[in-house]
């Protein structure tokens, strides 16, 4: 269980960070139909609240208050409780009453658990997906691609989404819906995970680009032992994580 949660609190994301977050005031006075067009006030919250926490504006260990979230999206703070306790259901958040919802850390047990999911649909996607057809490597070349221009420029919150789409383009390419919905339930935990690892390990996503051009190797060539050993390493080094500190 948590420590008490501590009254420090990291900045709220900007509404030029986070669209989804803007409030009413700040959408364009001039077009009257822009307002119908926003979403419902708790899933503004939601957005803005999980995008925080995905993306490390709002770290592990940050106390979130009602009163600060309705000022920040412009809502009044009714969204914001059912907001925060959908996000308490996923386990990004624990509401402690009249104090606010503290943001769970990402755990050691987590990692290791996501990293034992992950290893085994990816393993048998991989080798299934041999021999890869051109559409599939086209579409990992391009992601590849997108994922080292997002590196070299930094944005390692988007690359982390790219590095995701990479790996979930292989699991879809082999027809299981279930399979793919399954991984799909994995994502919000990956995203987390990857964006913690980018940071805390700045040197990780020279070798994840490697890695990936590994795999798109290996699957060219349409050899499976080799695409399944190359996702072995590539997926088991977060095991790194669960057996040090989890950030």
């Amino acid at each position: 269980m948590p420590a008490a949660p501590s009254a420090a609190m990291a900045p709220p994301p900007s509404a030029a960070e986070h669209p989804t977050a803007a409030s009413p005031e700040s959408s364009p006075k001039s077009s009257p139909k822009s307002s119908l067009k926003q979403p419902p006030a708790a899933e503004r919250v939601y957005a803005h609240v999980k995008q925080g926490v995905l993306e490390r504006h709002y770290e592990g260990g940050t106390l979130l208050t009602e009163g600060e979230l309705a000022e920040a999206v412009g809502v009044s703070r009714t969204p914001v409780r059912e907001a925060l306790l959908k996000l308490e259901v996923e386990g990004l958040l624990r509401l402690y009453p009249k104090k606010g919802a503290l943001v769970l850390p990402v755990s050691a047990q987590e990692i290791a658990d996501v990293v034992e999911t992950r290893l085994l649909v990816e393993t048998h996607s991989v080798r299934k997906a041999v021999p890869a057809p051109a559409g599939l490597i086209d579409r990992l070349t391009a992601l590849l691609e997108q994922q080292r221009e997002q590196a070299a420029a930094g944005d390692l919150a988007a690359a982390a989404r790219t590095d995701r789409c990479f790996h979930a383009e292989i699991v879809r390419s082999g027809g299981n819906d279930i399979l793919s919905r399954l991984y799909d339930q994995l994502r919000d935990r990956q995203l987390r995970m990857g964006v913690a690892v980018m940071h805390s390990h700045p040197d990780r996503i020279a070798k994840t680009l490697a890695e990936h051009e590994e795999i798109l190797a290996a699957l060219t060539a349409a050899d499976a032992d080799a695409a399944v050993d190359v996702v072995t390493r590539h997926v088991g080094w977060f095991q790194n994580l669960a057996r040090g500190a989890a950030r």
